[in-house]
């Protein structure tokens, strides 16, 4: 799959415990410049510890962790972020009574000596909105408390790609969104990876991800069941994959599956 091309980031082999409960098991995971990938699984199936791992959060148990084809040590969250890693997570972290400006600078605002430098800020923010296409905003100028769940999100989209990110992971970005503004988003993600980001996408809605993802990585029980293109499956096979850990030929080896999942 994708022969000739590196991975932006790979995991190979990833395990995390907590206590006795074996979370993740094995994982492998290979992400790419220029392309979605979804992440799927069932509740309890090990995406979230996945995404904090990469992330910085919590740190891997055992296996390796490879971004840009090097060998990297994560174990808070600004490390990732120096990588050029990003994540949008489900709550967003906005806060409601600041503009959209200081909301995409948020924790991390320019200044000159004391003060703010807004015109810095906002010069950033308006170039950033412009190369993502956004069209939806009134005004960079307008507090987030009067944005649609849509807006919302693009704004906490926008804050991400603003730190010169090379990998953006977002979490359920349309979970809450009615069928336009779930449009506009799944168009913005697609627009990240067209401008050459990685992008992970985490959904539970499978007509979402066959319509935005290159490739889909499919998590059963803290095992990656599979790993491959989006044009390769259809919904029914996905689904089974999720719940089953397997789909025809594709998915975990039957032996596995008949051990309750353990290797």
């Amino acid at each position: 799959m994708m022969i000739g091309t590196q991975p932006l980031l790979e995991l190979k082999g990833v395990n995390k415990s907590f206590g006795p409960v074996h979370v993740l098991r094995g994982v492998d995971l290979s992400v790419y410049a220029g392309q979605v990938t979804a992440l799927v699984g069932d509740n309890g199936a090990g995406k979230s510890t996945l995404i904090k791992g990469i992330a910085g959060i919590h740190s891997f148990d055992s296996g390796e962790y490879l971004f840009e084809g090097k060998p990297v040590s994560i174990s808070e969250p600004k490390q990732a972020n120096a990588l050029g890693i990003e994540v949008v997570y489900q709550d967003l972290a906005l806060c409601d009574n600041l503009d959209v400006v200081h909301n995409m600078f948020l924790g991390r605002e320019e200044s000159k000596g004391i003060v703010l430098d807004e015109i810095t800020m906002e010069r950033r923010a308006t170039e950033t909105l412009a190369s993502l296409s956004v069209r939806t905003l009134k005004s960079i100028r307008q507090q987030v408390s009067s944005l649609s769940g849509g807006q919302r999100q693009t704004v906490a989209i926008a804050r991400a790609v603003l730190w010169n990110s090379k990998l953006v992971i977002l979490d359920e970005p349309t979970a809450a969104l009615g069928v336009a503004q779930t449009e506009q988003v799944l168009n913005l993600v697609r627009r990240l990876a067209d401008s050459g980001l990685g992008v992970v996408l985490i959904s539970h809605n499978m007509n979402d991800v066959l319509q935005v993802a290159d490739n889909i990585a499919c998590l059963y029980l803290g095992q990656l069941a599979a790993q491959i293109p989006a044009s390769d499956v259809g919904h029914g096979q996905i689904v089974e994959l999720i719940t089953m850990g397997r789909s025809g030929d594709i998915g975990l080896n039957p032996e596995v599956l008949a051990a309750g999942g353990h290797a």
